[in-house]
């Protein structure tokens, strides 16, 4: 198996992956009642002050080729904004393949099926065998870096494509004035946020996602539908029942959430409009992005139409 192929795979799953965290639980900020006359649509909501204007955009980061998103409401907020901030620059997304590589190699010795109990191996070999690879293919590889591959392949196998997804949609939609466009992580802090995991915590995430292998893509196929839709409370229910383990929920998205929230009081003192577009979890549920800047004080309206 090609390393830099697999790197550029697993660094895209990354960003795939963290699409789905969110707190079961209802939250007031992102409710699913809409107005009168309301379009169903991607849910889209704002904070502003006097001189500036923050959208907030639920993403998917891979869809497949034939899903339209890009209503009224979104385009409007899109393209009177001067500023794009999405969670990563996704133009490094390549560029930063081996970074991702770097940190998913295990250290000389060791072997990923060496680290399994026998159970646990036998079903990540059957694993493999069922999406066509050698029982050894990720044998050198960090648990988590075979959890972000096995993620994203059974993706790939039913049409869904990171090519398709919003964000990228959304930087390669032309603009009258240029647009800035930064990241609010980087690709290495993606990857910290898996490769710092203790091995036991890499071995029960690889174990959840192999679990999730023979669902995956209709239980995207689901999320999506809720996304177009803008249910985000029926969403949260679907991704919270995704990502089970306390410990990685906190760490993909409540902490980042806060980081988030706080990063958007900030910029609101400076005079502008931003869209910021970051995955549909970040922006559903208990703990959401919303929830978060209402703690801090800020009003965040949803727009319906």
């Amino acid at each position: 198996m090609n390393l830099r192929r697999l790197a550029v795979s697993s660094a895209a799953a990354v960003s795939l992956l963290l699409t789905g965290c969110a707190h079961a639980g209802t939250g007031a900020l992102a409710s699913d009642t809409p107005p009168p006359g309301a379009v169903p649509g991607p849910g889209l909501w704002k904070v502003a002050d006097a001189d500036t204007t923050i959208y907030l955009f639920g993403t998917v980061h891979a869809l497949p080729k034939d899903k339209t998103w890009l209503d009224p409401r979104i385009e409007r907020a899109f393209d009177s904004s001067g500023e794009l901030v999405t969670e990563i620059d996704v133009a490094d997304l390549t560029d930063s393949a081996k970074a991702v590589a770097d940190k998913g190699v295990l250290p000389a010795g060791q072997t990923l099926r060496g680290m399994m109990t026998p159970e646990q191996r036998q079903k990540y070999e059957a694993a493999l065998v069922s999406l066509g690879l050698p029982v050894a293919a990720l044998d050198k590889y960090q648990p988590w870096f075979a959890a972000m591959t096995l993620s994203l392949l059974p993706l790939l196998h039913t049409g869904y494509e990171t090519q398709s997804g919003v964000e990228l949609a959304l930087t390669g939609r032309p603009a009258k004035t240029p647009r800035k466009h930064e990241g609010l992580e980087t690709v290495q802090d993606q990857v910290a946020l898996f490769a710092n995991l203790p091995p036991e915590a890499q071995l029960a995430f690889l174990e959840q996602t192999i679990e999730a292998i023979p669902k995956a893509s209709t239980s995207l196929d689901e999320m999506v539908a809720e996304w177009q839709q803008g249910h985000a409370d029926k969403l949260a229910d679907l991704l919270n029942a995704e990502l089970t383990d306390n410990t990685l929920r906190e760490r993909l998205l409540t902490e980042r959430n806060a980081r988030w929230a706080q990063w958007i009081k900030h910029r609101l003192d400076q005079p502008g409009t931003v869209f910021v577009a970051v995955g549909a979890g970040h922006l559903a549920g208990r703990g959401s992005v919303q929830d978060q800047l209402a703690s801090l004080g800020l009003k965040v309206q949803r727009i319906w139409k």
